[in-house]
């Protein structure tokens, strides 16, 4: 009994030591070091554009793309405005076949065409004879909220007659077909991957695709989110939350307002915004086009309402901090905030007592921005859309503005807003910002992105 003692406790003594060496053999106190993460491609479809180039040159003039929503449908609601894709600047009868689009939901052709775009810009188009390739190459693509009339109309079909149901609804209305439909067209077979948490559902499916590639699960990500549910169900719905502005139905371009002292609710809007994440060696190694680089992602929830932020913010504040601490970086270094501003009265103002509180001093002199001015809220792709301005704005150094700011409430002073008008990123270092979206629920997602650095 003696000697099996002696034996444990010698067993015991040497695994300490054996582990105790490992432990300051590796970087980090034990953890591998964090693979970096750099943004290759990127594609939309939006009210102000249906490329890159187009999208971000409507941003940096201040346009506003909110029309008047027509129809008999509307005309007996109290919110009559949307910003929606122009047929005539994507007509998915030409981009897709009667087959394909009995399949796809509105949103899901949306995030196919943005993907084509994004998958173009990075070069990233392996065969699917290249198992490698495909194997590492993973899909998230999320969207908050399905087509309420895809449900509706089946509904009255099956009242015909249960025929009269299509075998393809089922797969129309699934959150995750954006992500099936384009892992299945291309062959991607890494993560596949579907992100619902209501408007910050584009976010979330971006941090989680940055995380992917961080643990090693893939080396490139398509990610991002897809949104089109802008029917008179939809548009009744918010409005009976009292979420949709109401005030500005004679004149659409003024109705989304971010922070703006007569802002009186939010502007529903459709499209899809779609990011190709890339591991840096992986993107070194076949000289793909490095756009910029995901640094942070930090998550939070509010615990609090259905429908409402916290109203001291710490939701927010949480998940900035944690994308900063994510990041590795301080409150101070950095040079923008692209706000989730929805326009309504409430969670505008909480947002900006979060970023001050966060910020202390450093506020005044950061710049704040949101672009929803221009678009309306893309809900499920709000936050993917919106991070892609703020990459640009960290590439090309020019802050976007927001549209319709022009008095701010004395509650959400103290912040330099980029009103209007665009502004440069005067910087004598690398540019850095916080990308935020909140959803209902009290979900939140913030996304630290900064201008490629070696």
């Amino acid at each position: 009994m003696v000697l099996i003692t002696y034996c444990l406790l010698r067993a015991r003594k040497n695994v300490s030591f054996v582990l105790r060496n490992l432990h300051q053999t590796l970087p980090n106190h034990g953890r591998p070091e964090k693979r970096r993460v750099v943004i290759t491609g990127l594609g939309v479809v939006s009210p102000v554009g249906c490329n890159v180039d187009t999208a971000w040159r409507t941003i940096l003039d201040g346009q506003s793309k909110i029309g008047r929503l027509e129809g008999e449908s509307y005309d007996k609601l109290p919110c009559r405005v949307a910003a929606t894709i122009d047929k005539k600047d994507i007509d998915l009868e030409n981009c897709f076949t009667k087959t394909e689009l009995k399949t796809m939901a509105r949103a899901t052709a949306f995030a196919l065409i943005a993907a084509k775009e994004a998958l173009t810009t990075a070069g990233w188009t392996p065969s699917i004879e290249d198992e490698n390739a495909c194997q590492r190459t993973g899909v998230a693509i999320g969207m908050g909220m399905v087509d309420l009339m895809d449900i509706c109309e089946t509904n009255e079909a099956l009242k015909k007659g249960y025929n009269r149901v299509s075998p393809f609804f089922v797969p129309r209305i699934l959150p995750n077909m954006p992500a099936g439909q384009l892992s299945i067209r291309y062959g991607f077979r890494g993560p596949n991957h579907a992100v619902s948490t209501a408007c910050a559902t584009g976010a979330h499916s971006i941090g989680d695709a940055f995380r992917f590639i961080q643990h090693g699960d893939a080396d490139v990500m398509v990610c991002g989110g897809a949104e089109a549910c802008i029917s008179p169900l939809g548009i009744a719905g918010f409005c009976r939350l009292r979420a949709l502005s109401t005030a500005f139905n004679d004149e659409p371009a003024l109705s989304s307002r971010p922070f703006d002292k007569q802002r009186d609710g939010f502007v529903m809007g459709e499209g899809s915004a779609i990011f190709v994440l890339e591991e840096l060696q992986h993107a070194k190694g076949r000289n793909a086009p490095i756009i910029g680089e995901v640094l942070g992602y930090g998550l939070s929830g509010d615990a609090s309402h259905l429908t409402a932020p916290r109203e001291d913010g710490t939701g927010a504040i949480l998940a900035m901090k944690r994308a900063l601490a994510d990041a590795n970086l301080s409150p101070a270094d950095v040079g923008y905030v692209n706000a989730h501003a929805t326009s309504t009265p409430i969670g505008d103002a909480i947002e900006a007592r979060s970023i001050r509180t966060l910020f202390g001093e450093h506020a005044q002199t950061m710049a704040v921005s949101s672009t929803k001015g221009a678009h309306g809220h893309l809900l499920g792709a709000a936050g993917n859309l919106e991070a892609m301005f703020t990459l640009l704005a960290c590439k090309n150094g020019t802050l976007p503005p927001t549209v319709n700011l022009e008095h701010v409430t004395d509650d959400m002073k103290g912040l330099h807003y980029i009103a209007n008008r665009s502004e440069q990123w005067e910087s004598n270092r690398r540019r850095i910002a916080l990308k935020n979206s909140f959803g209902f629920g009290g979900t939140n997602a913030c996304l630290c992105i900064g201008e490629y650095s070696e």
